[in-house]
């Protein structure tokens, strides 16, 4: 089954995984839902008469933005991290890995159930102590794993290296800002055209792409965190790659700074990290993340004025150039 799509109709999907032995014989499905928005897979919910739980599928494309062309090879990625993690301290903030299937880029994932991710930060406009806390505790086991192979994952950072570093940074990608918010386009322009901020991204984008020693997430932001049952999870690492610890911070960072609007959100997650890193690279990597969620194509469900998003942008600019 190479194809399968949120109109597959249940008894057939109940007799494809029947055939594979990811259903019981007298297991039937009852319902398949959407759990969630996803960006980059294909990702239900089947509710059997007997459970319920994840299936989630790669395409050679991202599945919000079907335009832009993705590696398959990432949901073997989210696999092995899971795999990597499972054994960790953290093992029981991710969900467990019922089956795999590599040649149909299939995951069978334990269902967390009704749970919402945390993007709800940006429009409560804080982020509660406990929850930081829980996840500066969860970055800090990831990065201390020890694995002696693990997927380069190289197509997958080329193509977020592009949404990250690049993109954000032309003057014309193609993307028109006033579509987001009127005004934007114009704010964008003295970023877009600033040689020594882009010479700067640019540097800390080649380090991106380089090989590293650090097990990461590669994707840390509040729509891969998810509560449920009062209990708070990680998802979607499809992201993951070796590289330097100070990107997974410096991306949560950034995103507990657009929610917040507090620059010293840095500082609190610096201090509570507790391993060594380059502070002055994790501020870099997160004012970079600022800037291309304000002014790139992968936008937030943040609600701010143009003159809010004027002074995140300005922060970030400063916190990239030092």
């Amino acid at each position: 089954m190479q194809e399968f799509n949120l109109n597959t109709r249940p008894e057939v999907l109940t007799r494809w995984l029947q055939e594979k032995g990811w259903l019981a014989g007298d297991e039937h499905i009852q319902a398949l839902e959407k759990p969630g928005e996803g960006n980059m897979n294909v990702v239900l919910r089947l509710r059997t008469d007997q459970r319920a739980f994840i299936l989630k599928q790669s395409r050679p494309y991202v599945h919000k933005y079907q335009n832009i062309p993705a590696p398959l090879e990432r949901i073997a990625v989210e696999q092995q991290f899971y795999q990597e993690i499972k054994s960790a301290q953290v093992g029981d903030r991710v969900p467990e890995i019922l089956a795999y299937d590599a040649s149909h880029h299939l995951l069978l994932l334990e269902d967390l159930g009704e749970g919402e991710d945390l993007t709800t930060y940006y429009a409560e406009r804080r982020v509660p102590a406990q929850d930081r806390a829980a996840l500066l505790g969860f970055l800090r086991q990831v990065h201390q794993q020890r694995v002696s192979e693990y997927p380069a994952n190289r197509s997958l950072r080329q193509l977020n290296h592009q949404h990250i570093f690049v993109l954000p940074f032309m003057e014309d990608n193609g993307f028109v800002l006033d579509d987001v918010q009127e005004g934007l386009q114009d704010l964008s322009m003295s970023y877009k055209t600033d040689g020594e901020l882009k010479s700067a991204v640019q540097s800390l984008g080649a380090l991106y792409l380089a090989e590293g020693d650090t097990l990461l997430h590669g994707d840390y932001y509040p729509g891969s965190w998810l509560r449920s049952a009062g209990h708070l999870y990680v998802i979607d690492p499809e992201f993951s790659f070796l590289g330097f610890p100070e990107f997974d911070l410096g991306i949560m960072v950034a995103h507990l700074i657009l929610a917040t609007g507090e620059e010293d959100q840095l500082a609190a997650c610096l201090s509570a990290y507790g391993l060594p890193l380059g502070e002055k690279r994790t501020q870099q990597i997160a004012g970079t993340e600022m800037m291309r969620r304000l002014i790139g194509l992968a936008q937030l469900p943040l609600e701010r004025s143009l003159e809010e998003k004027a002074a995140l942008l300005k922060m970030a600019r400063k916190m990239i150039v030092v």
